[in-house]
């Protein structure tokens, strides 16, 4: 019989009365990865600050035992003293600070002065990187040199540089490409074998069912049931079901009379270079266009020049020396700034919604409607307050967004619940194009399904929307049309009827050799 290493007994933890979670409970095995499944706001997240102390001691209800022994932790200290690490979504890494230094950040390696000893902190980072596969990588390399995928690795090292019995990742591929993503999964399955207990978040199925050996399924703050592999059903269908409280046999909602009309906007020889790289061309000779109630997609891989595309049309923001024009209704338009975009009711959901998107310190209210304050809720000195209010509430019901109130603060909501507050903003813009870069990121099944439905309400009333994603179900699913884009050109254009992940690598591929001949 397998060694239990962790139980949490009848959790209740309660939020403005509100119970995030309610009487749940977990038991995870010595030495397994255990997934925590749910849809946004299930309490996932929630359950592990409890366990690690972000929320301390007496704000919760229950008993977490580790290793046989009950523990009341007050701090995320007290926790990491007993070896559980906790690796949160958005990264507690430093970005001007080496690596060395970020690996050891709030466990300095000092004297018995307390001088830090930097021989001993760059021979134990190395030692702690080698963990990861990044023992080669320079010591004293600022973390902002780095990409995304090696940031979370030196996360990882800096947890095994902590003596981790029990590491906790919260959705740690979220912001990795799928390349990024593997190679962290292999990680974790070295890590069991070196007797690591991980706990994962994730919304990627497909890579739950691939690492993890037991899955716990929390719907509204309640244990629905765990699945062990080799003894229960491990399919991602089966997971959806546990998550939602039903089958999902279609993932993408079907879109039903929606003529596709006029073009509303056209794209002609978009040229942009790079921000920094004054001779480095990030798009070249870019040429498209999106029509009324169409919904057109822009596939391609990690790098291609999608996001640099969209940013670069929304006010510039993105790159120097661009070129090329665009068309409203056939209208050439400046969008030279994001006030001039708007005004030609262009909008922009960025990939990146909490740097991007919104104030995460101000409520769900003020979110939603900041894009269009000035020409639908003010007379350019007073705020129409109830018409605000209004509209808010309004748009709070219509895409579902889980909140007290729409005096909530957005930085207290789920990601999937951000997303839709990033969404209702730009909708209540009244845009005739809508660019969705990386809609779904970092939500659920569930709360995707919704933002689908979302988008087709859109091409109903007659928008024109763009969807930029890595997910190539995602644009198959969801789009009429799709332009493939390879290192900063369109490299294919292809109907709904020969839409499929092939095609799209078909024409990458073509497009590859067309470059090297």
């Amino acid at each position: 019989m397998s060694e239990v290493i962790l139980e949490m007994n009848h959790i209740v933890k309660a939020f403005s009365g509100v119970r995030a979670l309610d009487d749940v409970n977990l038991k995870v095995e010595k030495g397994e990865i255990h997934a925590l499944c749910g849809e946004n706001g299930a309490g996932k997240s929630t359950l592990m600050n409890v366990l690690s102390g972000v929320y301390p001691f007496g704000t919760y209800e229950g008993d977490i035992i580790y290793k046989g022994e009950k523990c009341k932790f007050h701090n995320i200290k007290d926790s990491e003293a007993k070896g559980i690490v906790i690796i949160h979504q958005e990264l507690a890494l430093s970005p001007y600070l080496s690596i060395a230094e970020n690996v050891f950040m709030g466990n300095e390696q000092t004297s018995i002065k307390g001088v830090i000893n930097w021989t001993q902190t760059r021979g134990k980072a190395k030692e702690a990187l080698a963990h990861v596969g990044l023992e080669n990588e320079n010591l004293n390399a600022p973390i902002n040199s780095l990409g995304v995928g090696k940031q979370q690795l030196i996360e990882i090292a800096k947890a095994m540089a902590k003596n981790v019995d029990l590491l906790i990742l919260d959705e740690p591929t979220a912001a990795l490409n799928d390349e990024e993503s593997a190679q962290l999964l292999e990680i974790m399955l070295e890590l069991k074998r070196k007797g690591v207990t991980c706990i994962i978040i994730s919304h990627k199925l497909n890579e739950i069912s691939y690492v993890a050996d037991s899955i716990t399924v929390i719907r509204d703050g309640h244990t629905i049931e765990t699945l062990h592999k080799g003894v229960d059903e491990f399919t991602e269908d089966r997971i959806i079901k546990g998550m939602v409280g039903r089958e999902m046999t279609n993932r993408y909602p079907e879109r039903v009379d929606c003529p596709v009309g006029d073009v509303v906007m056209e794209v002609k020889n978009w040229t942009v270079y790079h921000p920094e790289i004054a001779d480095k061309k990030v798009l070249n000779n870019i040429n498209l266009n999106v029509r009324a109630g169409e919904v057109v997609g822009l596939a391609g891989l990690m790098g291609a020049g999608r996001t640099e595309f969209a940013m670069s049309l929304f006010g510039h923001s993105y790159g120097q020396k661009i070129s090329g024009d665009v068309y409203m209704h056939g209208k050439k338009v400046s969008t030279k700034t994001v006030r001039e975009a708007i005004e030609n009711k262009i909008a922009y959901t960025s990939e990146d919604r909490k740097t991007y998107g919104l104030v995460l310190i101000d409520d769900i209210k003020h979110n939603m409607t900041m894009a269009a304050l000035r020409k639908y809720f003010s007379n350019g000195l007073i705020v129409d307050q109830r018409k605000e209010n209004l509209e808010a509430e309004k748009y709070k019901k219509l895409i579902n967004v889980k909140a007290t109130s729409i005096n909530q603060t957005v930085g207290s909501l789920s990601g999937g619940n951000q997303q839709k507050v990033v969404l209702a903003k730009w909708i209540l813009s009244q845009p005739d194009v809508l660019i969705l870069d990386e809609p779904t990121r970092g939500i659920d099944v569930g709360a995707k399904y919704e933002i689908y439905c979302a988008i087709n309400d859109l091409a109903k009333q007659g928008k024109a929307v763009i969807v930029i994603s890595s997910e190539m179900p995602e644009v198959i699913g969801t789009c009429d049309r799709v332009y493939v884009i390879n290192e900063g050109e369109i490299a294919g254009e292809l109907p709904k009827e020969k839409l499929s992940q092939e095609e799209i690598m078909k024409c990458i591929m073509q497009h590859n050799n067309r470059k090297g001949e």
